[in-house]
């Protein structure tokens, strides 16, 4: 068995955050077809998700992945909207302040997901979008997201 990935906030706050000028549905495509081929890569079964401007401008179902994924997707990108960072990030520093996200009573538990897998789209500092994947432990999830968009910079600034 592979060992998962861990992430510690500190861990997660040195992560690249995809933060640029501009990002338009074209750049929403592309990005999701990057997050597609590292799921390949690493053979796992993911779904995947970017979103913009609350519309889901890209959707690929890899391996078994399907309709029971689109929650997932979705709750774990409104942490993203709601708390403005990585879902796992959000997840993070509530264990470390020793207050699990899932006893939070303001939160609606089944429409906002803090586990890992959704990252934050910024243009001008705002977040506009989400990459999100589902389907793996949300270690696995968080760490497909963040390697397409780690490839996504490294090939806008090329």
């Amino acid at each position: 068995m592979t060992e998962l990935p861990t992430f510690t906030v500190a861990g997660l706050e040195a992560e690249p955050v995809l933060e640029l000028p501009a990002f338009t549905q074209d750049d929403a495509v592309d990005l999701g077809l990057l997050a597609v081929a590292v799921v390949r890569e690493r053979g796992a079964n993911l779904a995947v998700r970017v979103e913009l401007g609350g519309a889901t401008v890209f959707l690929a179902m890899t391996g078994s992945t399907g309709a029971g994924n689109v929650p997932w997707l979705e709750g774990k990108a409104a942490v993203v909207h709601r708390f403005g960072e990585a879902s796992l990030l959000v997840r993070r520093r509530h264990e470390a302040a020793g207050t699990p996200f899932e006893e939070r009573t303001d939160v609606d538990h089944d429409t906002v997901k803090a586990h890992g897998g959704a990252v934050p789209l910024r243009v001008g500092g705002e977040v506009v979008g989400t990459l999100t994947t589902s389907g793996e432990p949300d270690v696995v999830d968080h760490s497909v997201a963040v390697e397409a968009v780690r490839r996504y910079l490294a090939a806008r600034a090329s």
